[in-house]
């Protein structure tokens, strides 16, 4: 493959910058639906395409089967229900909300919100804790872990807080105080506060740079739990981790804390096991779903992942409340995925030309071009979207079809743009590729389909005012794509598979794969900054910042040790397994608050 790279290429992230704001000036241009096509290379490729042969050759991608089968679901179980359960749990909740409005010190009710977020209880007392942080202003007399800390909990929930508030810990000089470096609670309190950073604070990128270098340094004087605690954070800190994750693991720390709250760590315990006892009853209505659609048995080609699929929609909305949303989302990834392993793997260039020209027709007569296995994904679509329109029409009487027509032809004309480019022999700038592949990862239609699921009051006001907050959602699927290239980019170049960031970076610059990887994770720091930039506006309800966050949190999640869909086991399936199959045991306590 001859390749012509320019004399001077951009940074990793000036290319990302430069894209992004190329495109918004094309898109003032282009039509609904087409929007995020509109590219502007800087250069093209050409290569030699494809022979004959390799045209009409089938791929395979030999993934496994499913390691979890259907009599396996059906078997879930737990001695947990709400049915059961009601009284304790109301009793429980009723004690920590005492226990909130309480406290009265600053440093301890920090901590407590701190402890109820990360056990996954937070979500019972939202209107309390905002309450609570309303009156919270920063203590001047404050030492580093509390400063931090308040600064981070106040920027996760929204509010208004400068990043001024670390000014008293730096010397003249403008450094960060040396007698900091031997402070590991304020050090590590520092650094998970560094993740709420924006484009241009400067100063947190010195927190992130000035935390690192001393938590590293001091790594091998601590003794082994808070030198785990360290190593964790380090590999991914707080604010990046799927937050039904976070609290499992967290439930294992807070219970060998001697400064633990009895009473919350029960709550939080009852909490998990009977927010399982939802999945457990969702995922057999799931599996139901799966098997009576027949893609597991005539689709062999693609990945059967039922139950890795809906771990994606737990770690974008996790609370009891919002079973619908999760089984929506859940048979929207599903078909997507199948979607993904077709138009990657599977589909000859000129079927996926036909199938996408009849997701655009949608009509039942389109169908009468496309190979049987088409057929069978065609008409789950249809189905998926009609009903979900249909739902819409009796509890909104409002018509959504049209947007969801919209949002099914613009993923499968991103995916048709990557087939191409593979049968091409193209090699995308990592601009191209980018904007491009942010639809094809399938973040804004997840985050369309979430939001139609969600419950809100639905109105064409309120979806044009979605559709055209999508900055958040843009930045989202962004880190979403990036952590998929990351953990799957092995795989798919021993295969053969269109050219991902990684790939594009090495041929583009002329750089070695670890130094394509580095500027990869570099385009997911810079793309978190700026996703919580958007978060901190107030143009979408906080349920939709809130999902767009955890989509690109359950992202690194999923693929942080690999490809954690294709190849299921491993770390996929112990997440699985806490998140679904294993419960708590618990304890009742006597405790008093």
């Amino acid at each position: 493959m001859e390749v012509r790279i320019p004399h001077s290429f951009p940074s990793c992230l000036a290319t990302l910058n430069h894209q992004r704001n190329a495109t918004a000036l094309t898109r003032k241009h282009t039509k609904r639906g087409k929007q995020c096509l509109s590219v502007l290379p800087s250069f093209i490729i050409v290569s030699a395409k494809f022979n004959e042969t390799q045209v009409n050759q089938r791929r395979s991608a030999n993934y496994h089967p499913s390691i979890w089968d259907q009599k396996l679901i059906e078997s879930f179980t737990t001695p947990f229900s709400y049915e059961i359960h009601a009284t304790r749990l109301e009793g429980l909740k009723k004690d920590v909300k005492t226990l909130l409005n309480s406290t009265k010190d600053q440093s301890v009710l920090l901590r407590l919100i701190d402890s109820m977020q990360r056990l996954g209880v937070a979500y019972h007392f939202e209107q309390e804790i905002e309450e609570v942080l309303k009156f919270q202003r920063p203590d001047v007399t404050s030492d580093l872990y509390t400063a931090a800390l308040h600064f981070r909990i106040l920027r996760e929930r929204g509010f208004p807080v400068s990043s001024d508030v670390f000014e008293k810990f730096r010397s003249r000089d403008g450094r960060f105080i040396d007698s900091l470096s031997r402070d590991v609670e304020g050090l590590l309190s520092l650094y998970e506060a560094s993740h709420l950073r924006m484009h241009g604070e400067n100063i947190l990128e010195e927190a992130r740079d000035f935390s690192i270098k001393n938590l590293n340094l001091l790594m091998e004087k601590l003794d082994s739990n808070s030198a785990k605690k360290v190593k964790q954070s380090l590999e991914i800190p707080l604010y990046w981790r799927m937050p039904r994750v976070e609290a499992r693991k967290f439930i294992d720390v807070y219970q060998k804390d001697n400064t633990k709250n009895l009473t919350l760590l029960e709550l939080a315990k009852l909490d998990y096991n009977l927010v399982q006892s939802v999945y457990q009853q969702e995922l057999k209505e799931l599996e139901r779903w799966w098997r009576d659609l027949g893609f597991k048995d005539k689709l062999t080609f693609s990945r059967d992942r039922v139950m890795e699929n809906y771990m994606w929609a737990v770690g974008i909305i996790f609370e009891p409340q919002f079973s619908k949303c999760r089984i929506g989302l859940t048979k929207f990834v599903c078909i997507l995925l199948v979607i993904d392993d077709m138009y990657d793997v599977y589909g000859l260039l000129d079927e996926l030309e036909c199938f996408t020209d009849a997701v655009k027709r949608w009509e039942m007569k389109a169908m009468e071009d496309l190979p049987e296995y088409m057929k069978i994904c065609y008409v789950a679509i249809l189905n998926l979207a009609n009903e979900m329109a249909g739902d819409v029409i009796k509890d909104h009487g409002l018509n959504i079809l049209t947007y969801l027509i919209e949002e099914w032809a613009t993923l499968c004309r991103s995916h048709l743009a990557e087939a191409k480019w593979f049968y091409n022999g193209y090699i995308p700038t990592v601009g191209e590729y980018l904007e491009n592949s942010c639809v094809s990862v399938g973040g804004p239609a997840a985050m369309f389909h979430a939001y139609i699921l969600l419950g809100c009051t639905l109105t064409k006001n309120s979806i044009d005012c979605f559709k055209n907050g999508t900055e958040i959602i843009y930045w989202s699927s962004i880190i979403t794509r990036l952590s998929d290239d990351l953990g799957t980019s092995e795989a798919e170049s021993k295969r053969g598979d269109v050219a991902k960031s990684i790939h594009c970076y090495m041929v583009r610059e002329g750089i070695t794969e670890a130094q394509a990887k580095q500027c990869v994770k570099e385009l997911i720091n810079y793309s978190w900054k700026k996703l919580n930039k958007e978060s901190a506006k107030n143009s979408l309800p906080r349920s939709m910042v809130n999902m767009s966050l955890n989509m690109a949190r359950t992202a690194q999640c999923i693929y942080q040790h690999g490809d954690g869909i294709g190849t299921s086991t491993g770390a996929i399936k112990d997440h699985l397994t806490s998140l679904i199959v294993k419960a708590i045991p618990i304890e009742e306590t006597c405790s008093t608050i």
